[in-house]
């Protein structure tokens, strides 16, 4: 996995605990991690080493249009993408990416305590979880629904929870997974 925590507008500061997060993973479950903010690597040649491009926590513009047009044909050659939180805050200007991600973050209220309904209890990213748990996070909406063009793994209910201004309203998609362009998009 090529994991690139690359940020061009406003930066998480829970960026290092997610990077040490997937690296243990990867050393839990038998792949390897190569962790960089440098989009220059973003080149056919070094695509081609990795199943799956992670993006934690990305924001803004962080490739250029010929490291765009490599991460293009990596997805179109089978390759795999991972958009973890503000992944969805990145790339405004590429429709390409937005598709592939499902959608674009539009906000999210203050961080609380809200219910996650589990849609799909098959999907290996999602079978170890209850059909409904409480969690704590920041729970962003989206600028479109992406319902009807992505799998839907989990989604929020929203009367557990004040969104404040972010409401989506009765269906408020937070994971899903899809097929795209000859790749494998996922997204949470």
């Amino acid at each position: 996995a090529l994991l690139s925590t690359k940020t061009a507008a406003s930066r998480h500061d829970s960026i290092p605990a997610g990077v040490a997060a997937i690296q243990q993973l990867a050393a839990d479950n038998g792949f390897t991690v190569d962790h960089t903010e440098d989009a220059t690597v973003f080149t056919d040649e070094n695509l081609a080493q990795f199943d799956v491009v992670i993006w934690l926590s990305t924001t803004g513009d962080v490739l250029n249009a010929e490291q765009q047009a490599a991460f293009e044909r990596y997805i179109q050659n089978g390759g795999g993408y991972a958009g973890i939180h503000s992944a969805s805050d990145t790339e405004y200007d590429w429709p390409w990416y937005g598709d592939l991600v499902g959608t674009y973050f539009r906000g999210h209220p203050r961080n609380q305590n809200a219910e996650v309904k589990v849609a799909d209890r098959v999907h290996p990213s999602t079978q170890h979880l209850p059909a409904l748990y409480n969690k704590f996070d920041e729970f962003y909406s989206f600028r479109d629904n992406p319902r009807g063009d992505v799998h839907v793994l989990m989604s929020l209910d929203e009367d557990s929870y004040d969104p404040e201004t972010h409401a989506m309203g009765g269906d408020h998609p937070i994971a899903w997974c899809q097929n795209y362009d000859g790749g494998r998009s996922w997204y949470t």
